[in-house]
């Protein structure tokens, strides 16, 4: 066991196996503790070259991180890593947030099933201590499991939302912003979450949709009672002293008791006589006008008469505001009916007086019919509760300049947006913008910093944005309210409200650099350089940002927007907890059995019904548990599956099988380590002498591809490429390749000077190898990279704060690389016939048919073919038909070349005869393709000359494979 902080001891030989626990075990403390992961300042605090800053996308307080949040982790950490390898000055700031709502009500649902109290029982001092110990819980908890992940955080500057120094910016964004008339007070319709007793916005709802009639659970209700949804209700208003009646229609029965007009058509002739006239409302002592309205009416449908609810229906609240109507408000916060609703229905609950009244409707005759009718549902997030629309008074930010402006800098390249749907969304919000209601009526957050001015003898709304004043502190708001009580006795009330979550995360990225005041930090990091986040979120927080920045600091809060996929399970499905398929990303890092994973749905807040149906998920998903997979491979499955999707539906069989790529590397390095003898010390530079065989300028030739390929799929943010570069660097060409192909040329007997070259090579092609996936897998990369030996004057204390390898003109070995996979086609060829003929590795005998001109390539690779072939007892290279012996398959290799094996008495001579027809058939049908191809109207005008030259050698080497198709097939004829 390694001592916390120290570095891990790699001078003992290395483990007998990948182990992703021990290999994964000390680094990171060892990291924190050297402050490898600060910004590199000079002495007077400036940084040292390029910037490159990312304020991380502070995580929930709420719970653990899920696997989504390990996407994040993965994607931002592979960036910041490889700007940092770049020699850059990279500041990667941690944080969390509070997230008023999400926090609140969690805690609450501990609360209720531990104790079966609620937060009014314990008063609101109480129950936010019970809140921060909460936050105390899970920030160190979600610390843990970022470390884990290898997050490459400065963890000295680590922030929360409702820190001192954010809450000073909170309270300074919500004064200026009101100072500005950017904030404002008004009494309109809200979102109102009756569960949560708090209003929300537009996108902290989900909108359910259903087809027709529909029996629903609703929270705050005994679950064994539903409610109709999804019909349409229809019910007569009688008109006053009159016999006549006006039908009307609703989805909400119960919202008739607000009802305040029956709104019709002007050229709608069956009701111009009803102009001006009033309906009888049938259980409140109130007169309904029949209002005319050419607006929200369509005389075509239905009845062509729609009742109008202003304070609770947001189309019926414009049609209130056009007429001057009464804006009735019938609903309490609880969900409960207040006296506006009459005796009756006083105290009643929303979904009681729902049925209640189609069944008093129908008892006065008043009732029409109920059909089936479509409708979405808005959703509380949280909740699951049905949002009541409702009249309150709240604070609201004018978003309508800002829009615009984050639009024009946007357009002028103030700021990019990846990927390109992302930045399409962006526009088409923006463009759609609406004020932002951000008053929440909880109890966790930051509480307003404006203050009612209540004048004494004075009437007064506290829906009057004129009695209300804000202040940095107390005195400034005393000093304003003076000024509106002009002399008179007054009193100062603090809004008990908070302010939305988002309020204060949308001054994260500045907020974190200590703005308001004039920091360093402001100075060296701000704008930001990259925000790279989930696309779910790019309105809820992005935009908020970038309101605030323009407003707040007059610049785009960062240069870059990187949007990733969000997670779904592999069937496609949105990962819920109630659906068990929420996945912890240590339980995949350190595995997880299947009682386990039950064991944390038995702890969490789901009711015994979720529960149920979430053990029968997980073992549907998982019914061996999850299988230990370590960080590097989730992170590298992670980042491989990033692309343009909107969607990335997680397979754990991916993670775990890059869990044995990593023990590729792990026994690669461990091989290459054996050819490097006790004391051995690599040359002073990877630069090559000139001395190197051809396939040590192959490799060096893809170690530069690869180099290249990485460097432009990162700056491009393609990590489905980037990874796959490195992927197939490791596997296809360093290890089955390369590495087998360095045992002749490492042997003892071999010529000092050739495994002299051989050894540096190799050392060339790991280091390089492992610096490039470090980004991607930090661990395993450290734990190899400290047993390599070092070049002289290598005093890199970290593989995270060596150079990252580019492209370099003198590994640029382009006809060489071409040479040696021409050579390399015989093994593909070989491999290819032994494995058609069933011939084993050490019956193999092979020939290689050939021109006088390319013998030389095949012949100088022959011992490092016959290695790769492995077992191979015969490999020679022949310049006429006649070397060939008699019996033997045939495979093309390219134009010049074709390799023979001999399968005479290993095979039936009529099966082996049909597979030559067959395969001969099929090279004549591509070769008349290709033809043809080349032979359509202006084809040398209008294929490019590359596609053109492509075609050609297409031809000539299915015409070389045709001839030696027949050939083969003659020699099998002869055996007969």
């Amino acid at each position: 066991m390694t001592p916390k902080g120290d570095k891990k001891d790699t001078t003992k030989p290395m483990a007998s196996g990948y182990n992703p626990v021990a290999v994964e075990s000390a680094w990171y403390d060892w990291w924190e503790k050297k402050g490898f992961f600060k910004p590199s300042l000079d002495a007077d605090g400036k940084p040292i070259g390029e910037v490159f800053v990312v304020p991380a996308p502070p995580p929930n307080v709420t719970g653990s991180l899920h696997i989504g949040h390990a996407l994040t982790i993965s994607i931002q950490d592979t960036l910041v890593r490889w700007n940092r390898m770049q020699g850059k000055t990279v500041l990667w700031n941690p944080g969390y947030d509070h997230a008023g709502i999400s926090t609140q009500s969690v805690v609450e649902k501990r609360l209720w099933k531990s104790s079966g109290q609620t937060r009014h029982d314990l008063g609101r001092e109480k129950f936010l201590g019970k809140v921060w110990d909460w936050k105390e819980e899970y920030q160190m908890r979600i610390s843990n499991q970022l470390r884990r992940l290898g997050a490459s955080y400065d963890w000295d500057r680590v922030r929360f939302t409702m820190d001192e120094k954010l809450s000073k910016a909170v309270i300074e964004a919500f004064c200026q912003l009101r100072e500005r008339g950017i904030i404002y007070r008004s009494n309109r319709l809200v979102n109102w979450c009756v569960r949560m007793n708090t209003a929300l916005s537009n996108l902290e709802l989900d909108s359910k949709e259903i087809s027709g009639r529909t029996l629903l659970n609703v929270p705050g209700y005994d679950e064994k009672e539903k409610f109709e949804f999804g019909v349409l209700t229809s019910f007569s208003y009688q008109v006053k002293g009159s016999d006549e009646k006006i039908i009307v229609a609703t989805t909400r029965p119960e919202t008739m008791l607000g009802d305040s007009a029956v709104a019709v058509h002007s050229s709608d002739s069956r009701y111009k006589h009803l102009h001006g006239k009033t309906l009888v409302h049938p259980f409140v002592d109130r007169e309904i006008p029949i209002i005319v309205d050419d607006i929200c009416v369509d005389p075509a449908f239905g009845t062509g008469a729609v009742k109008i609810t202003p304070a609770h229906d947001f189309n019926d609240y414009e049609v209130g505001k056009r007429h001057n109507l009464p804006f009735i408000n019938i609903l309490n916060d609880d969900g409960t009916f207040n006296a506006n609703a009459g005796d009756e229905f006083k105290g009643v609950k929303r979904f009681h007086a729902r049925r209640t009244i189609v069944e008093k409707l129908k008892e006065i005759g008043s009732y029409v019919d109920t059909k089936d009718n479509s409708m979405v549902i808005p959703i509380c997030a949280k909740s699951g509760d049905v949002i009541e629309p409702i009249m309150k008074p709240q604070w609201y930010v004018n978003c309508q300049d800002m829009s615009r402006e984050a639009i024009e800098r946007t357009r002028a390249g103030e700021m990019t947006i990846q990927p390109k749907h992302s930045e399409g969304d962006w526009y088409r919000w923006l463009e759609n913008q609406q004020d932002w209601c951000i008053s929440r009526q909880l109890w966790w957050g930051h509480r307003c910093p404006a203050y009612f001015v209540n004048i004494e003898g004075q009437e007064q709304e506290s829906s009057d944005d004129k009695n209300w004043v804000v202040g940095r502190t107390l005195e400034e708001a005393r000093e304003r309210a003076e000024k509106i009580a002009n002399g008179k006795p007054y009193t100062l009330e603090q809004d008990e409200d908070v302010l939305d979550t988002w309020f204060s995360s949308g001054l994260w990225p500045f907020s974190i650099m200590g703005w308001p005041d004039e920091t360093q930090d402001m100075e060296n990091f701000y704008p930001n350089s990259l925000l790279e986040t989930g696309w779910d979120i790019l309105f809820f927080w992005v935009a908020r940002m970038v309101f605030f920045g323009i407003t707040l600091t007059g610049q785009m809060p960062f240069k870059e927007v990187f949007t990733h996929a969000m997670i779904r399970d592999a069937h496609g499905r949105k990962m819920s907890k109630s659906l068990g398929n929420v996945i912890d990303p240590i339980d995949v890092i350190e595995g997880c059995e299947l009682d386990a994973l039950h064991q944390q749905l038995y702890d969490s807040n789901l009711d015994p019904r979720e529960v149920k149906k979430a053990l029968d998920g997980q073992k549907k998903d998982f019914p061996k548990g999850i299988p230990q997979c370590g960080t590097d491979a989730l992170r590298f499955t992670l980042c491989a599956y990033t692309a343009s999707n909107r969607d990335i539906n997680l397979e754990i069989s991916k993670v775990e099988s890059n869990r044995k790529f990593c023990n590729k590397l792990f026994n690669a390095t461990k091989f290459a380590m054996l050819k490097f003898p006790e004391g051995w010390t690599p040359a002073a530079s990877a630069k090559p002498t000139g001395d190197e065989s051809l396939v040590e300028r192959w490799i060096l030739s893809k170690l530069n591809y690869c180099a290249k390929q990485l460097d432009q799929d990162l700056t491009n943010r393609n990590f489905m490429s980037a990874t796959q570069v490195i992927y197939n660097y490791w596997l296809y060409e360093l290890c089955d390749v390369f590495i087998e192909a360095s045992k002749p040329l490492t042997a003892e007997d071999a010529d000092e000077k050739s495994r002299r070259s051989a050894q540096n090579t190799l050392y060339t092609a790991l280091d390089a190898g492992l610096k490039m996936m470090h980004v991607f897998m930090p661990y395993v990369t450290e734990e190899l990279w400290q047993h390599l030996p070092r070049r002289p004057n290598d005093n890199a204390e970290s593989i995270s704060l060596t150079e990252f390898p580019k492209a370099d003109p003198a590994f640029e070995f382009t006809q060489e690389a071409k040479d040696f996979e021409t050579a390399y086609g015989a093994i593909k060829a070989t491999r290819s016939l032994a494995t058609a003929y069933n011939v084993q590795g050490n019956n193999i005998q092979a020939y290689i048919e050939t021109t006088e001109e390319k013998a030389p390539i095949f012949k100088s690779q022959l011992a490092v073919l016959k290695t790769l072939i492995k077992g191979c007892k015969v490999l020679e290279v022949v310049t006429t038909s006649s070397e060939i012996p008699v019996g033997c398959a045939v495979q093309s290799i390219n134009v010049d070349a074709n390799l023979h094996v001999l399968v005479r008495g290993l095979v039936d001579i009529d099966a082996e005869l049909t597979k030559l027809e067959k395969k001969e058939k099929a090279a004549k049908m591509t070769l008349e393709k290709t033809i043809k191809a080349t032979q359509i109207d202006g084809y040398a005008e209008k294929v490019s000359v590359q596609v053109q030259q492509n075609n050609q050698e297409k031809i000539q080497n299915y015409e070389k494979e045709i001839e030696a198709l027949t050939s083969a097939m003659k020699t099998f004829a002869s055996l007969k």
